[in-house]
């Protein structure tokens, strides 16, 4: 490759590592392309994606050889998804989606920059051979994570974790026995956000249960909850149950840390703690619905209408007492109470109001902290 095609190509790539919203093409791609890629988080698909266009932006700036270094990035690519029990077959049907992606994104980046048709052929050809590069070395790098796997008890506890939360259904006596759990016990299930496989396997070691990737997350059964690390990440937890409950416990903790994530928390959570949020966000539709009846007076962009919203919400948050909520938004008392008012003259909402005689005043003062959630969330 010539020191002008070089140039042009590194520009390219360059711009496209940059381009988030290439990321997130790019990594949308796989996800179409590949069910178990999409059942991975989002967030895990464009880690990756943004990984490897950044080392293509590396891989041209050494003239189109490829280091040890280089070759790292991809392989961890691959054995990632090995940890995290996708398919070989699925990963390279995901890669193939991204890399047409990719290669779209490139042609029209380059157009955007002026480059000719002639050169942008040329452009592909080099774009779509550090491609083929890299998909040789997530191969490789998923075939050597499989291999150790094997040799681990890491994958039996992944596999018999993966029966007990996808169908509730309890594999042998010798094969619990043998990933160290028991019929007679009572276990926390455990979903927390760690991706990582790497950092997966240095939390797992120090808690006091059986753990694994299910479904690209760290989670697993705890038999106590005092060692979970509660600082740097999110862990959401059940109660204590019986061994054949734990799978009805799981997609109810993975829902509770959707919504416990959502708000930014970090430590642990009990999954009955945010039962009510996570019932409440699994129905945009109506929440939706909710938001308009009940706001629809109020004006999104408009900054006063959302600080009324965000009072009322405080409000409610602080059991309806007006001092508690001034104190929390470091405001006087008659300020709450005039904004208060003003929300209810414009929307007829009065959350203020006492509650109504033909209606639960639990189901009422709900649905209008869901419709105020709502709305400030837009």
């Amino acid at each position: 490759m010539d020191e002008r095609m070089t140039a042009i190509a590194l520009r390219v790539m360059t711009a496209l590592a940059a381009d988030e919203e290439v990321v997130a093409r790019v990594a949308a791609a796989a996800r179409r392309g590949s069910p178990d890629v999409a059942r991975l988080p989002e967030e895990e698909n464009r880690r990756h994606v943004a990984t490897l266009l950044a080392d293509g932006t590396a891989h041209l700036e050494r003239g189109g050889t490829q280091d040890a270094a280089g070759v790292s990035v991809a392989r961890a690519l691959g054995a990632d998804r090995a940890l995290q029990g996708v398919p070989i077959a699925s990963l390279l049907r995901g890669v193939h989606a991204g890399r047409t992606e990719l290669v779209r994104a490139g042609v029209e980046l380059a157009r955007g920059m002026g480059v000719a048709d002639a050169v942008i052929l040329d452009l592909v050809v080099v774009v779509d051979h550090y491609v083929a590069t890299a998909e040789r070395d997530i191969v490789g790098g998923y075939r050597a994570a499989e291999l150790d796997l094997s040799r681990t008890v890491w994958d039996l506890h992944a596999r018999v974790l993966g029966a007990l939360f996808a169908s509730g259904d309890l594999p042998g006596r010798a094969e619990l026995e043998r990933a160290g759990l028991s019929r007679a016990e009572r276990y926390h299930c455990v979903v927390t956000e760690i991706t990582d496989p790497v950092l997966a396997r240095g939390v797992e070691r120090s808690l006091d249960g059986v753990f694994g990737l299910v479904e690209g997350r760290l989670a697993g059964l705890a038999r106590r909850l005092s060692p979970l690390p509660g600082e740097e990440a999110l862990f959401v937890c059940s109660p204590a149950l019986p061994l054949a409950e734990v799978g009805r416990a799981y997609p109810a903790c993975v829902r509770a840390l959707g919504v416990a994530a959502a708000s930014g928390d970090r430590g642990v959570r009990m999954s009955a703690d945010l039962a009510v949020e996570a019932a409440l966000a699994a129905q945009p539709e109506l929440a939706a619905t909710v938001a308009g009846e009940l706001l629809g007076a109020l004006d999104p962009g408009n900054a006063f209408h959302r600080e009324l919203a965000g009072t009322a919400l405080c409000y409610l948050d602080h059991g309806r007492r007006v001092r508690a909520a001034a104190d929390a938004l470091h405001v006087h008392v008659n300020t709450v109470r005039y904004r208060l008012e003003r929300l209810a003259e414009l929307t007829g909402t009065g959350v203020h109001d006492a509650p109504r005689a033909d209606r639960s005043h639990v189901v009422d003062t709900a649905g209008t902290w869901w419709a105020l959630r709502t709305w400030l969330g837009r």
